[in-house]
């Protein structure tokens, strides 16, 4: 062998031992008494053909699930998961395979979070493997198989396999966590998708509407078993059946039930390895029952989007299956209740009755004298009426020549413009979701054009079309000149180069600086100082009570100070505070923004004078989330990112409900998505709360927010400061929050020999009222918060993930290693 061949011999060898090195610590199958370890990413059982893995799955830093993905897509595509509803600590947790056939997963301390429930006292050689069609098979003596993954689905369906009378699919979230949607047998053996919320299950899926005869299906089938075969096609004993649109052999499949309660069939494109949707249950989303929740409605701008009845209010931005809240409560006096109209709209479902052959009159008083109705929908012409108990599963219709429209109770008096009446706008511009836009949508102008007279003389058209111009002209002339001399004396109204915005937007506008000395009487009733300013009480008649806070040390020149607000003006979020305007006179540089009669945590948290309200525990935990939630935002879904720099009990306020929202985000200085620092030119925030990035010349990156949040969470366990905790006076704040954070992370690690301090350090005012669970996670992760080492704090986007799992999943083991 000469020395080119032997060199090209070696050169094959080592990018064959390159290739492999993933699949070097992988097992082809587990034996009874093996384990798979969370540690190791390595540590997973592959297919023989490599198409699947399993092994543990993160979804977040500190949480995992045991799961088997596709191989070879782009991003990990979950296919089923042994626990979404119980995450393990991705740190000692480990799955075992046991001689009798059990395969049990542990968490951390050993605790049993899941098993397969298979037990057999004489299995024979027992081994667990991943086959080729991703069913994960413990198998016995010969072969036989004691249990699989097939078996149990989550919300994925494979080619081979079954869904059956005593399985069923269940859409999830990113986080893997279920959602409120199933595709499984009803009660007359028919395959159909389920709306399941509030002990009720809905039919959305073949049409419930539809006769047994046009939905093509066999009922009563006592069989009931459907599976998609390797070819994209899909047979059901009901006879539900639909096939891909790429239909062949060789391509890999898999029918998904989402988290937005469509069923979709993908097919793996193995070119840039991404995944096409080849067939859907809906093809107009809005049709998913409940996907805007209660009191949502659905429409199309031209893509799928959520609005809010007349009356309602969103209640999470973030999460539009939850659905709108009203504004006031609905009276069942008669005389305090109207109704308002909503054209060529439709909740489907939830009907109390039906009235046939019944006039607009009847079907009102009908409603009108049943507290319980919410509301009905009328169908001109036929006549026909339909209580409803509930508002879910709001939609646009998609005829509009239809005559159905939908009828809600509203209080009486309340005004609804046409304008917040939801209408699709299929044909208009698409739909893009920003920082600005968190709760709008695109209205459908085109519904209130009325048909115009085409006939008569096309010069009378020309001709009136140039004096329609001229007018413009002039009327725009005239405008201008007027809004440009009212500027230039007033200082007072919107933008110059935006006049008009606010009529559009009505929200952020340019206050005159004499217009706000009157709306605070001269600055006269002072709510709280900061080192950013003063903050005064006012009353605006567009906006009623508003508070009015007089930057101090605000250097930039005119349009520097713009740009600033600029961004912020775009920032909306349930937990932020929302800023209506501002004032830009010489001197005098002023926010305008909500206020709130609550003010700020500290005053009712620390119990200080004038406050009688007392912080339950759920209160609390809600605090600590939507503070998560405000700054998660703030740092990771902006266009531009913004680092608060003085996150504090002062900078919480609470409004009505004790929702929290985050005040003087933005006053620091903005950092730019991409650039990893923020130049400051001296400290920022507040003694107690400070990362130690501040005083050690590192840059300032929004890990110092993170720092901050893991105080609050600690002030908010305890109920006191934390600063306020040490003996000495003299000792720094520092000193004293090192000292408290190093004996809870103590305590943390011999919580299996004392139990009980945890709750000596709860706030003795709650008396002992509290959830162990959050409380226990909420103090790892302020401990791991408040990390020295910047680069070992999770994100905010990560703190809230574990808030949201420690929420929504009882006694799940989430935790936050306190290193």
């Amino acid at each position: 062998m000469n020395e080119s061949s032997a060199a090209a011999s070696s050169y094959l060898l080592l990018t064959l031992i390159i290739h492999l090195l993933p699949f070097v610590s992988a097992h082809d199958f587990l034996s009874a008494g093996s384990s798979l370890s969370v540690e190791h990413s390595s540590d997973v059982l592959h297919s023989q053909d490599g198409t699947f893995t399993c092994g543990f799955y993160r979804i977040s830093p500190n949480a995992s699930t045991f799961s088997i993905w596709f191989s070879g897509s782009s991003e990990r595509t979950v296919v089923w998961s042994a626990n979404p509803l119980h995450p393990v600590y991705t740190w000692g947790s480990k799955v075992e395979l046991d001689a009798d056939g059990s395969m049990v997963l542990k968490d951390y301390n050993g605790q049993i979070v899941w098993t397969n429930n298979a037990s057999v006292s004489d299995a024979g050689h027992v081994q667990a493997r991943l086959l080729g069609t991703g069913n994960l098979a413990v198998e016995g003596r010969g072969g036989a198989i004691l249990w699989q993954s097939f078996d149990s689905p989550t919300d994925t369906l494979l080619p081979t396999q079954r869904i059956t009378a005593s399985t069923k699919l269940v859409s999830t979230n990113r986080l893997l966590v279920p959602g409120h949607y199933s595709f499984r047998f009803d009660d007359q053996y028919l395959l159909s998708l389920f709306d399941d919320e509030k002990n009720i299950s809905f039919i959305y899926w073949p049409n419930p509407r539809m006769t047994i005869w046009a939905k093509g299906r066999v009922q009563f089938n006592s069989t009931m078993s459907g599976a998609l075969d390797t070819l994209g096609h899909f047979l059901a004993s009901d006879n539900a059946t639909f096939t891909a649109a790429d239909w062949g052999p060789g391509i890999m499949r898999r029918l998904t039930l989402d988290y937005d309660g469509n069923l979709r069939l993908y097919s793996l494109n193995v070119a840039d390895r991404t995944w096409s949707v080849t067939w859907m249950a809906f093809p107009q989303l809005c049709n998913v029952h409940g996907l805007c929740g209660e009191n949502g409605i659905c429409v199309y701008t031209p893509v799928p989007a959520c609005a809010c009845a007349p009356g309602f209010e969103v209640i999470d931005p973030s999460e539009r299956s939850k659905g709108c809240r009203p504004k006031t409560n609905i009276s069942c006096d008669v005389e305090k209740v109207d109704f308002a109209k909503l054209p060529h709209t439709d909740f489907l479902g939830y009907d109390m009755t039906a009235h046939h052959s019944v006039s607009l009159d009847f079907c009102k008083k009908e409603c009108l004298h049943d507290c319980n109705c919410k509301g009905f929908a009328y169908w001109e012409g036929i006549g026909d009426c339909y209580p409803k108990s509930v508002l879910v599963g709001g939609v646009t219709l998609q005829n509009f020549a239809s005559t159905g429209t939908m009828y809600i109770k509203i209080p009486n008096g309340l005004q609804v413009l046409d304008a917040s009446i939801p209408q699709s706008q299929p044909f208009g511009p698409k739909y893009s979701p920003d920082c600005g836009t968190t709760n709008r949508y695109f209205i459908a102008d085109f519904l209130d054009k009325l048909k115009r007279d085409h006939s008569g003389s096309k010069y009378l058209y020309f001709y009136g079309f140039l004096s329609a111009i001229f007018l413009a002209e002039v009327v725009f002339v005239g405008l201008g000149w007027f809004i440009l001399r009212r500027e230039y004396r007033e200082l007072r109204g919107v933008w110059p180069a935006e006049p008009g915005y606010e009529m559009i937007a009505n929200h952020f506008r340019r206050y005159a600086y004499r217009e706000l000395v009157t709306a605070t009487r001269k600055f006269k009733d002072e709510l709280g100082r900061g080192a950013s300013g003063i903050v005064y009480k006012g009353v605006l008649e567009d906006k009623g009570a508003v508070a009015v806070k007089k930057l101090a040390e605000i250097n930039q020149s005119e349009e520097e100070f713009r740009h600033e607000l600029s961004v912020i003006s775009m920032i909306n979020h349930m937990n932020l505070v929302r800023v209506w305007g501002y004032c830009s006179d010489g001197p005098h540089r002023i926010l305008v923004s909500e206020c709130f009669e609550n003010g700020s945590l500290d005053k009712i948290l620390f119990g200080s004078k004038g406050s009688e309200i007392l912080l339950g525990w759920k209160q609390r935990f809600d605090i600590a989330l939507g503070v998560a939630r405000g700054l998660a935002y703030l740092h990771h879904e902006c266009s531009e990112w913004v680092i608060h720099c003085d996150v504090k009990p002062e900078n919480i306020l609470l409004d009505e409900n004790l929702v929290p929202k985050i005040a003087d985000f933005g006053l620091a200085k903005l950092l730019n998505r991409g650039r990893s620092n923020l130049n400051v030119s001296k400290i920022q925030g507040t003694r107690g709360y400070l990362a130690p990035e501040w005083v050690s010349s590192l840059p300032i990156t929004a890990k110092v927010d993170v720092y901050s949040f893991g105080v609050v969470l600690l002030e908010l366990l305890i109920g006191a400061r934390v600063s306020n905790m040490g003996n000495d006076e003299d000792v720094e704040a520092e000193m004293v929050l090192g000292r408290v954070s190093r004996l809870v992370k103590e305590k943390l690690q011999s919580d299996d020999t004392e139990p009980s301090w945890i709750a000596d350090f709860i706030d003795s005012r709650l008396n002992g009222d509290f959830n162990n669970l959050q409380a226990r996670i909420m103090m790892r992760l302020s401990i791991s918060c408040l990390e020295e080492d910047r680069d070992r704090r999770p994100t905010m986007e990560n703190a809230v993930q574990i808030l949201v799992l420690t929420e929504d999943v009882s006694g799940a083991n989430v935790m936050v290693r306190a290193t």
